[in-house]
Formats: structure tokens, sequence, C-alpha cells
């Protein structure tokens, strides 16, 4: 693996490949500094689950042929509905299930290095792997086992009169949603299974709000000094100093802020869940770019657009994202994720850095 180490979190693995980020023309004041580009029919459908087959979230891709892996988060995985990692061509084109029975998958990476996938397989609190050219009986490997150290100490949140709120989180040990960032040094040579360093257990990466996930999304700069961490429940982006291990806001307000991706322009991908859209930021947090929307329910049942965007891989010009829609509330009715029964894949192009159009 091209990197020193792998950092996972318990309720996901994600290492992106390394890009420094340069100016983008939002920052520099270039054409219309403050412009914002939205297109909100930026997403097409680029694959379709088999049936029965449920709730895609995790998502990797080999940008030497194309080829787009995919993780599913079935929580209730049974007989009828068994968690899969499946793999597609680069036309959306299934070619090999690996079945994961009731063991919910989330995050995915490709390492070009072993020419293997990485799983976080979260219902077995491992972290594995397996050839990228899988097939259904291509065994998996497990790498290390993730341990439960339980919830992180209580936050205090500021209010703008003052005051503060303390936030006291659970103590059941269970791994999420108040995950903490784990690091496993060379985890393509190490002896497995692999021993797992806590590199922070801040809280937070925790949250209490909704959706109940708290430190999701991963996305390195290239220098590895800062780690961008979602924080889904409470809609913020975090940044991690990996020199002193201080984690700290990086922007607030990103609607379910879940998976992360930086592109070759230096801007900050964001799968905003709860607003069915991905957004990117500039080198200061700001929002310079919207896409994708939810559009409803296609005849056949698939998702029109984006809905529950969970996680992004970018390769070339095209950002893929896996649509999660997945109901979260007990009542009956009020979610559209409710109405679907394929699910999907969406394919959105990516705007250059000096497009200026939107919707």
């Amino acid at each position: 693996m091209p990197k020193r180490y792998l950092l996972t979190l318990l309720v996901l693995l994600f290492v992106t490949p390394l890009i420094t980020p340069p100016t983008s023309d939002a920052d520099s004041g270039k054409g219309n500094g403050r412009g914002i580009i939205v297109k909100r029919d930026a997403a097409e459908q680029f694959a379709v689950l088999p049936a029965g087959v449920r709730f895609p979230e995790g998502i990797a891709a080999n940008p030497k042929n194309g080829d787009v892996f995919v993780g599913t988060f079935d929580p209730n995985g049974d007989p009828q509905h068994p968690n899969k990692l499946l793999r597609f061509d680069r036309r959306g084109k299934l070619q090999a299930s690996k079945d994961f029975g009731a063991m919910p998958l989330l995050g995915l990476e490709f390492n070009g290095t072993d020419g293997k996938v990485y799983i976080c397989n979260f219902g077995a609190s491992k972290i594995q792997r397996i050839r990228a050219d899988f097939t259904a009986s291509t065994p998996v490997e497990d790498v290390a086992t993730l341990p439960k150290i339980g919830a992180p100490a209580a936050r205090t949140e500021g209010n703008p009169d003052g005051s503060s709120d303390t936030i006291i989180f659970g103590s059941n040990s269970f791994p999420a949603p108040n995950a903490p960032i784990f690091r496993i040094n060379n985890a393509v040579n190490c002896l497995t299974p692999c021993s797992v360093i806590t590199v922070s257990h801040d809280s937070l990466l925790a949250t209490a709000g909704f959706p109940p996930f708290g430190a999701n999304g991963l996305a390195f700069t290239s220098d590895e000094k800062t780690l961008f961490i979602a924080n889904t429940g409470d809609d913020r982006v975090l940044a991690l100093d990996m020199a002193t291990n201080k984690v700290s806001v990086f922007t607030e307000s990103i609607n379910g802020a879940d998976g992360l991706v930086m592109d070759g322009s230096g801007r900050l991908w964001v799968c905003a869940n709860q607003a069915d859209e991905v957004v990117a930021l500039n080198a200061h947090g700001r929002v310079i770019v919207k896409l994708g929307d939810f559009q409803g329910i296609n005849n056949d049942g698939t998702p029109r657009g984006l809905l529950f965007p969970a996680s992004p891989v970018i390769v070339g010009n095209d950002m893929f994202v896996t649509n999660l829609a997945i109901p979260l509330t007990a009542a009956v009715g009020d979610e559209p994720e409710e109405d679907v029964t394929l699910w999907t894949v969406a394919r959105l192009r990516l705007p250059g850095p000096d497009d200026r159009d939107g919707d």
C-alpha cells in the first residue's frame, strides 16, 4: 500500500489516494470568486444491485480497469437479504458477487500494491481483504480485529449566549456511533492478526444527533498531516492533526456528512446523506459545489438521482456514489427510502474548477 499506515474507523474503512489541495478558483478570486456551482440533475444511474441485495454503502474502484466495488450494509441480513461484496465493470455490469451473509459491510478501499480490496466488516468488527478479481468462491483474509473500547469522555458544547451544555455518551462498549480512529501499521505486510493502535478517541468523534453515526468518512491531505473526518450525526467535517492528535471542527452544517473524497483540484467532496446531495468544500471549508438531488422513485423501484448518498469514489472525471436508501425512523410513510425495492449506484460528472454554470 502506498501509504505508510492504514487508518480505520470502526464504522468505516476509507483510505483515499493522497492529493495535495491546490488553491481553487473560489479561493484565488479568479473569475467569480464567490460563485457556487449547483447541478441538481447531475446524478445518473450507473448500476442496479441484484434483486434482494439492499443498502449499498461502501465503494471503491480500480482506476486501471474501471472496476467498481460495492459493499452492502444490511443490518438485518438474512437468507433473503444477505450482505454482499459486488464487483461491477466500468459500464455498470455485475461481474462478481461475494456473500457475507448476516455481516453488514461498510467502507472499502482498493489497494493497487497488492491488488486487493480492503473491507471494514462492521458485523464481525474486523478489517478484511480479498483479491480484486474475486469470484463467489475467493477466500476472505482477516487483517485485524478492532477492539471495543467504550464511549469517549463527555463533551461540552458552547452556546451563542455564553452558556454551555454537556453531552454524556453511552458506556455499553458498543463500537458505534462513538467510533474511535484506529491505525494498522504496514497493513499489507504485517503479521496477521495485525496490531491495532488507537489514534484518537476524542468526544468530537461521537454524536448524539441523527442519523446516529459519529465519525464516518475519511480523507487525507497529501502530506498526511491532516485527516478529515465526517461526523454524520453532528453534520460536521472534522480535522485531525496527525502530529498532535488534536481534533477540531473544519466545517459545520453539512446535513448528514458521510463519505469523503479529495479530487485533483483540491476540493473535498462530502456526501450529505440527509440532503440527498454531494457537496465540495474549498480549503476554508466553504461549500463551492452542490451536485445531485432526490427526484423520486422510478417505476422499477429504483431511486432517481441521489437518495441517502453514502460513499463516493472518483475515477477520472467521474464520481460514483452509493445510494444507501435505508429508512431510519420507526414511523411509516415518512421516508421515500421505504418505497425503494431495487438499490443503485449513481454516477456524477465532476465539474472543472473553472466551471460556473448552475441549474
